[in-house]
């Protein structure tokens, strides 16, 4: 997946797209944001940018398209800050500032996380 910066409008179909557990249609994700009175071509437009972008994947079916994010809000997010940590000259300083800047909660997560060394 590209890591690709989300404008509002795609972070929100995204979020609809993440509370999904099955590919769902433009109509669906339309349904969705029906609330912020968007057309649907705009729907249309937003979720065609997403997949060129990589953060959806699309399947056919029928004459329809339906649209399932290529990876987990999770990894979606780890992928955006380790793209952040290759902006600094010196990852190590970064991640101790990270480190400094998590809640107790967090910290104890990660600490846990490294002692499996496995996937969540």
């Amino acid at each position: 997946m590209d890591v690709a910066k989300l404008g509002e409008l795609e972070r929100a179909v995204m979020d609809v797209l993440w509370a999904r557990q099955e590919p769902v249609s433009v109509r669906a994700v339309h349904a969705a944001l029906a609330d912020r009175g968007l057309a649907y071509t705009t729907v249309m437009t937003v979720l065609t940018r997403l997949a060129a972008k990589n953060v959806v994947r699309r399947e056919r079916s029928g004459r329809a398209w339906l649209y399932a994010p290529a990876a987990s809000r999770e990894e979606y997010v780890a992928e955006l800050m380790l793209e952040a940590l290759e902006l600094t000259g010196d990852r190590g300083s970064a991640l101790v500032r990270f480190a400094q800047s998590v809640t107790n909660d967090e910290a104890e997560a990660l600490r846990e996380a490294l002692e499996r060394g496995d996937e969540p």
